[in-house]
Order: structure tokens, then C-alpha cells, then sequence
């Protein structure tokens, strides 16, 4: 007796044994979602729908503007605090007003500049801020020599740190100027600020001390935005290699004249020196010409290509710590002091340019038209220049 024969297959109802067919694949996540909410608005009348979503883009419009707002007021009181110190300053040291406004000023813009510091570097600036403030106002109610000089080291850090973390990216040569205009003034105000302590100090002392300062918390703030270590590449190692190297030559040539020089080169140096204080009225630093404003500048280039630009403005310390050394030397005028940072600025420029296009002539196209090319594709995004880095 033969068995029966199995039911003929139907789409439903596939033969027994024969292999299933693949299921239909699911359409995409946000495809079911698009056509559930398009289901969902097949009851609303095209009025209303048009009602609901120019109050969504009103809604949005409005949260963009006050932030915007809220940001502009925000920078607007630094200034206006920056400014109403300096006045205090200006108006302390020139007798308009009491003796104890100077101090006063001065507090004020170490506040200004610590909270600006905290802000951009991701901290907390409420907290920062209110701490600067304490410590200006025991310093000044204390007043003696030992505060007074630790909160003109403080400010003078602070500002010169600040003036490097303040700094943006520059695909032009011309950008990277201004961001080192820039970072100089920033540093120039923190050191009229610090002179507002009236300090006692010992010139070298305090230069070595605001120098090494301000280069430590730049590494440290550095090794975040450059992504550590292991960021560095290459290019990072030789250059951060080569600044630490210029910097330990420049320093150990001033340190061994200072203290072993013949007194034949010591004395030929000074002659040189009062020389250009007669004929150009400054002199240019060599810390500053040599390495700070072209370690800035080739900084703030690069990192408008790569991050290892961040590890030669380490280096721009160098350029705005010094500032303050100028103002707080008791031998020399504020305009002596001016024209010697002008002096330093442009040497310090021109060694920047040619170190930028001895670098994109070894590593990047040649000619004209090429560098223009590069320039317009070197769009590494960064924070802009009131938002925090980190």
C-alpha cells in the first residue's frame, strides 16, 4: 500500500522538507519611526500642523538667542571688570584717586583674569574666581612684602598663561600675528596688575619663578588638548625637543654671563645694550625674539592643521611671561619697556615666518597657488575664542 502524497506546496503553506523562504528584511529604525509619526499626523489639518511646526523652529530660535545673549552679557561683564580695574589702577597710580584703589584694581583684574582662565580651560571659574578674590583681599589687608610679591607672581602667571590658552587657530600667517598681538596684551595687562601689589622683588628671581610657573601649568593644561604623549608624532617630538633645548641654551647663556662673564664681554654687552636704549629706546629680549613669539605663532599655525601645534604654544610662554619683567624693573620706564616687547615682537615674527615656510617647503606643496589651496582646507575645528577648550 503506498503512502499518500503530500499536500501540493502554496505560498502559505510551503511543501514539508523544502526550505523556508528568507523573511523580508525590516525596514530601518528611523524609516518605522518617520511612518508611525506620519501616521500619527494623518489626523491634524494642515493649519494646525503648520501652527505646531513654526512653534518648534520659534522655540528653537529662541533658546539659540539666549544663549547667544547670555553669552555676549557674560563677556561683556569681564570686560567691563577688566576695565574697571585697570581704571582703578591708572587712577591709584597717578594720585586721581586714594592710594589704596591701585590695590583694589589690581585685585579686581586678577579676579577677571583667573575666572577667564578657569572658564577657557573647562574649569570652575565661580570657584577660582572667588578664591582670587580671597587671597587679594587678605593681601591687602595683611600688606606685607611676602603676599604682596606671591600675588604679583600669581597675577603675572595667570596672565601669561591666559594669553596662550586665549589664542585660536590661524590658517594665515597674518592670523597668527594677530593672535600673538593678542596674547601680549593680555599678558601686558596682568603685569600692570601685578605692579599694583607693589611688589618687592628681586628681577631675577621673580623672572625665573613666573617663567617656570607659568611653563608648568601650560604642560600640564597641554598634555589635555594635545592628547597626551602619544599625540606628540614626530613633528611634535623634534619641536618640542628643539624649544626645550633653546630654551635651557638661552637661559644658561644669561645665567653664566650674569655670573662668570669676563667683565670685558659683560661690559661689551651692557655697552651694546645702553646703546640701543639710546638710539631705538628698548631691547629686545632674547627669550622673547628667539623662542616665545615664533614658538607662538608656528603654534597657532599648525594647530589649524594638526593638534601638535598645541605643544609649540607650550612654548609661548616664553613670549608673555617675560612682559611682566619689563614692567616690574625699576630701571627702566614703561615705554622703554613697550618698545622692548615691539623690538622682540618683530624679530620674533620674522624668525616665525621663515621657520613656517622652511616647514611647508620640507612637508607640504609647493607654489603659490598650492599654499592657497592648503590654507583654505586647514579647518581643524576648535572652540572660538569665549568658549571653553576643554
Amino acid at each position: 500500500m503506498s503512502s499518500p502524497e503530500p499536500p501540493p506546496a502554496t505560498p502559505e503553506r510551503p511543501r514539508p522538507g523544502a526550505r523556508r523562504a528568507a523573511p523580508a528584511p525590516r525596514a530601518p529604525r528611523s524609516e518605522r519611526r518617520a511612518a508611525r509619526a506620519a501616521k500619527e499626523r494623518e489626523g491634524i489639518s494642515p493649519v494646525l500642523e503648520g501652527v505646531v511646526e513654526e512653534a518648534v523652529a520659534a522655540a528653537e530660535n529662541a533658546t539659540v538667542g539666549e544663549r547667544l545673549r547670555g553669552r555676549a552679557s557674560r563677556l561683556g561683564a569681564w570686560w567691563l571688570l577688566v576695565a574697571g580695574g585697570l581704571a582703578l589702577l591708572v587712577a591709584g597710580g597717578t594720585g586721581v584717586a586714594p592710594a589704596w584703589a591701585e590695590g583694589v584694581g589690581a585685585v579686581v583684574v586678577t579676579v577677571a583674569y583667573t575666572w577667564a582662565l578657569a572658564a577657557r580651560t573647562g574649569g570652575r571659574p565661580v570657584v577660582f574666581g572667588t578664591l582670587a578674590g580671597l587671597i587679594g583681599v587678605v593681601v591687602l589687608v595683611a600688606d606685607t612684602q611676602t603676599l604682596s610679591t606671591g600675588a604679583a607672581v600669581m597675577t603675572c602667571t595667570v596672565g601669561a598663561v591666559l594669553g596662550v590658552m586665549a589664542t585660536v587657530p590661524a590658517r594665515r600667517f597674518l592670523h597668527a600675528v594677530r593672535e600673538v598681538l593678542v596674547a601680549l596684551a593680555l599678558s601686558g595687562v596682568a603685569a600692570v596688575a601685578a605692579v599694583g601689589y607693589a611688589p618687592t622683588v628681586s628681577l631675577v628671581r621673580f623672572e625665573y619663578t613666573t617663567l617656570a610657573l607659568s611653563f608648568l601649568v601650560v604642560l600640564a593644561l597641554v598634555y589635555r588638548l594635545g592628547a597626551g604623549l602619544h599625540g606628540l608624532g614626530r613633528r611634535g617630538i623634534i619641536a618640542v625637543v628643539v624649544g626645550l633645548l633653546v630654551l635651557a641654551v638661552i637661559l644658561a647663556y644669561a645665567e653664566t654671563l650674569r655670573r662668570y662673564g669676563a667683565s670685558s664681554i659683560v661690559g661689551t654687552v651692557l655697552d651694546s645694550a645702553t646703546w640701543m636704549l639710546d638710539t631705538i629706546g628698548g631691547v629686545p629680549r632674547p627669550i622673547q625674539a628667539v623662542l616665545g613669539v615664533p614658538a607662538l605663532a608656528w603654534g597657532v599655525y599648525m594647530r589649524a592643521r594638526r593638534r601638535q601645534g598645541w605643544w609649540l604654544c607650550s612654548f609661548g610662554v616664553a613670549a608673555t611671561a617675560p612682559v611682566a619683567n619689563g614692567v616690574m624693573n625699576p630701571s627702566a620706564t614703561l615705554l622703554e619697556a613697550f618698545l622692548s616687547v615691539v623690538y622682540s615682537l618683530v624679530i620674533g615674527l620674522a624668525v616665525a615666518y621663515v621657520a613656517i615656510r622652511v616647514d611647508l617647503a620640507l612637508t607640504g606643496s609647493r607654489g603659490s597657488r598650492a599654499r592657497r589651496d592648503e590654507e583654505r582646507s586647514a579647518v581643524r575645528p576648535e572652540p572660538s575664542r569665549a568658549r571653553p577648550l576643554l
